[in-house]
């Protein structure tokens, strides 16, 4: 057991300003953590804390996270679209989600009725693991580029060494972010509204 965990437990992720308060999503669900938190070290995995959040790794492979939402604990898959999902328990964290899948828990006795099951599910993403397979994602250039961002890039040399100097995921995040907006002018005011993150090369999600 890793004492940053039980940090975590007593503090929150301090991600927002609700971290170290009784408001923070932790206190909320910390007894769902806690049999999630069990059962991830009954399966032998190493316990780490990694983006704020107890991480659990198979010879430093990163396998599952649990965490607390605000209106669920979860524990999340890092290749969980490799799993066979036999329960059909898995689930998208969202839409476009193309690796990660997760299993949502409102309660402790959910969790220890699913026990074997998620302990099955942990068992499989460490061979999973240990196979070496990897989910075949999705490249940056084989995203749609919506004319309207087209057109902004070629207008605006800055702006567009500013979207291509973005890690590839953060260029993703932009390009689903405007390609989900139906009309051309939301899409332009979407473009215009996130091009001030852009120039400071932060990520659709950044703060």
């Amino acid at each position: 057991m890793n004492n940053k965990i039980d940090n975590y437990l007593n503090e929150g992720c301090g991600r927002c300003p609700l971290g170290g308060t009784p408001d923070c999503k932790v206190h909320k669900w910390t007894e769902e953590l806690l049999q999630l938190r069990r059962i991830a070290l009954d399966c032998g995995l190493t316990e780490e804390l990694k983006w704020s959040v107890p991480c659990y790794t198979y010879k430093k492979k990163n396998i599952l996270i649990i965490s607390a939402f605000k209106a669920y604990a979860a524990i999340s898959f890092f290749k969980g679209a490799l799993l066979q999902d036999q329960a059909k328990l898995l689930e998208k964290p969202g839409e476009n989600t193309q690796a990660g899948r997760l299993i949502k828990y409102q309660s402790v006795s959910d969790i220890l009725q699913q026990e074997s099951t998620i302990k099955a599910y942990i068992y499989e993403a460490i061979e999973v693991e240990k196979s070496g397979l990897n989910v075949e994602v999705k490249n940056t250039d084989q995203y749609e580029v919506p004319g309207e961002l087209q057109e902004a890039l070629e207008e605006n040399p800055d702006f567009k060494s500013a979207f291509e100097a973005l890690t590839p995921g953060r260029q993703r995040g932009y390009l689903l972010h405007f390609s989900q907006a139906k009309q051309s002018k939301t899409r332009m005011a979407r473009i215009e509204k996130c091009m001030p993150k852009i120039f400071e090369g932060k990520g659709f999600n950044d703060r």
